[in-house]
């Protein structure tokens, strides 16, 4: 613990995986934390010394309290605080445009309590601009200067769920402020917290380096999903092609094909771009694209299905699936934006019977039903005239499924041991 900064106190609105993390990380640090969030539930999990994020243990909680964390539902608790953390959620709504009612719902809250020469930091995902257009201006509407009585800065989330190589202090932590000033407030405040900052010139590159950094991964998966069907067609392994290509020691950077896009930063943040630059009367062709043919993926994964199911004579009206693993990656329980949920449904709309099993998620929500997690054995693997791999966990015991199993659709490359067997099909 860092004794210059104990008993310096700090918010943390929104405690999500974002959220909860990084106020356990400020505790450890040595800052007094306090965690603002709506849902009583959450608050009440915590209050209780428990967790309910995946990468944050029930321990980790319980030292934390011990430490100087402080959940609550009230924001007057933020009227003393030296800087806040703001970690809300920033969907897509329909329409495809961003959702920043969240943030601007938070900031107009902090606006209410905020002390005088306070640090406040955006960490959701937002447009280019959103800092200083929606928090900044919010935080400003009371007379306050920015960069005098207010400090206002970017720094993107950059959490992996289910890294266990990377945790939240390891990654560098890039940080911009809407005036050098605010950046210089920033960097002072996380530095005791993560092990490498970045600064760069204003909040808005900052909010374009978390853009960047997942418009690149899904146009890369987008641009590899398009070869998979290609190769597909052509009696090709795309799978052996990226391997084979990835011992080239320069210029390429393996990506590999899945059954489309999940989560909270891939799906979503590209769009976050593309309708900025839209508002520039710029045309995102690349990332338009993109999103078009990883958007597609389950419609080609269940018309691959079917094609499995035809082959062994069997009409997907009269056929049972067992999709295994629902959430968007493995070895965690989100499920948000899981091409897990539009495959079933997809399935389901073919009039296939389908059930699903994952070790992290009992209970799943589609439209107007719900699915609960069916226990893997022998015998439910064995009824099923296909199993479809969707998400690949630890757990999952390959060589049992192939062995027990009609038909397997991996969409993983998780049997790739058993190229071999007649009956395993990969994407």
């Amino acid at each position: 613990m860092n004794s210059d900064i104990t008993r310096t106190r700090i918010g943390v609105v929104g405690l999500g995986y974002v959220g909860l993390p990084l106020a356990l990380a400020m505790t450890e640090a040595g800052y007094d934390v306090v965690g603002v969030d709506i849902d009583s539930e959450r608050i009440d999990t915590l209050e209780n010394g428990r967790s309910y994020v995946n990468d944050v243990s029930d321990q980790a909680v319980e030292t934390a309290l011990e430490d100087g964390f402080h959940p609550t539902t009230s924001y007057t608790e933020l009227e003393d605080v030296t800087g806040v953390s703001l970690c809300v959620p920033t969907p897509l709504r329909k329409s495809g445009q961003p959702n920043i009612s969240y943030v601007m719902d938070a900031t107009d809250r902090l606006s209410e309590v905020l002390p005088d020469n306070c640090t406040v930091i955006l960490e959701s995902t937002v447009y280019p601009g959103a800092t200083e257009e929606i928090v900044a201006e919010t935080l400003t509407e009371n007379g306050r200067e920015v960069g005098d009585d207010v400090f206002v800065s970017f720094s993107p989330e950059r959490i992996d769920p289910g890294n266990e190589e990377y945790g939240i202090t390891d990654i560098p932590k890039v940080i911009g402020g809407v005036t050098p000033a605010c950046g210089d407030r920033a960097e002072a405040l996380y530095d005791p917290v993560f092990d490498h900052l970045v600064r760069v010139g204003n909040s808005t590159e900052a909010e374009l380096v978390k853009l960047l950094e997942n418009t690149f991964r899904g146009i890369n998966i987008g641009l590899i999903n398009e070869l998979a069907m290609v190769a597909d067609q052509m009696d090709a392994d795309i799978w052996n092609v990226v391997d084979a290509a990835a011992t080239k020691p320069f210029g390429f950077m393996p990506f590999y094909p899945g059954p489309g896009l999940g989560g909270h930063c891939i799906p979503i943040d590209p769009q976050y771009l593309s309708w900025k630059a839209k508002q520039q009367g710029i045309e995102t062709r690349f990332i338009d694209l993109a999103d078009r043919i990883n958007r597609g993926m389950p419609e080609y994964v269940v018309n691959r299905v079917v094609d499995v199911l035809n082959q062994n004579g069997t009409a997907s009206i009269d056929a049972k699936v067992l999709v295994l693993g629902v959430a968007y990656k493995s070895n965690v329980s989100d499920t948000r934006e899981s091409p897990a949920l539009d495959i079933i449904a997809l399935l389901e709309d073919r009039g296939v019977t389908v059930e699903y099993h994952d070790p992290y998620v009992d209970e799943l929500q589609i439209d107007e039903q719900t699915y609960t997690s069916e226990k893997l054995t022998d015998a439910t693997l064995a009824e099923q005239d296909c199993v479809l791999l969707a998400t690949d966990h630890r757990e999952f015991e390959i060589d049992r499924v192939v062995e027990h199993s009609a038909a397997v659709f991996d969409t993983r490359n998780a049997t790739a041991a058993h190229t071999d067997a007649e009956h395993v099909h990969r994407l």
